[in-house]
């Protein structure tokens, strides 16, 4: 009896929820403090929808995203570095569904950065033509399913764009 009570506890809510507060933490490390960065290089992740986030992990899981090796930067910052294929390889699809919903719950704020105006008026030229049908209402839509672009970090959106264009990443 009490071995089928213990089995049962691994296997208990609470167990769940403290093995994803252990990986939002990790992810933390690199995403800042509710998935919020302050690192140019690196993504916002809090409110992407949940769907994108999920298929995201995925691609990520399976390599079908490049990976750049990235360092922690809070947190532990003496692990050594990581990255997103690394990262995603050890998550479950529960773990991912689960990662996916606590993100999305979190509030997207933009990248405090200044901004060219001629270069953000050509961009949104740019964006009309060849990204609305996706990345809806001027990229800042969490549940058009795609990403959120208005807000993110320009040296991460450049370095992606410039793999997307380079047909080294998926949409």
């Amino acid at each position: 009896l009490i071995l089928v009570a213990l089995a049962g506890m691994a296997f208990s809510p609470i167990a769940v929820l403290a093995d994803t507060a252990a990986q939002v933490k990790d992810c933390e490390g690199c995403h800042g403090n509710n998935g919020v960065s302050e690192w140019s290089d690196v993504p916002t992740i809090a409110g992407i929808s949940a769907g994108v986030h999920g298929d995201y992990l995925l691609s990520y899981k399976d390599k079908s995203r490049p990976c750049t090796k990235s360092k922690y930067r809070q947190g532990d910052t003496k692990r050594p570095e990581t990255d997103m294929c690394s990262a995603a390889a050890k998550l479950s699809e529960a773990d991912i569904e689960a990662l996916a919903a606590h993100f999305s719950a979190k509030p997207f704020k933009a990248a405090k950065q200044t901004v060219d105006a001629a270069k953000a008026a050509a961009g949104k030229t740019i964006h009309a033509r060849d990204c609305e049908k996706c990345h809806e209402g001027n990229g800042r839509k969490a549940d058009a399913d795609a990403s959120i672009l208005a807000g993110q970090w320009m040296p991460y959106l450049t370095t992606e764009m410039n793999a997307f264009v380079a047909g080294k990443r998926p949409q």
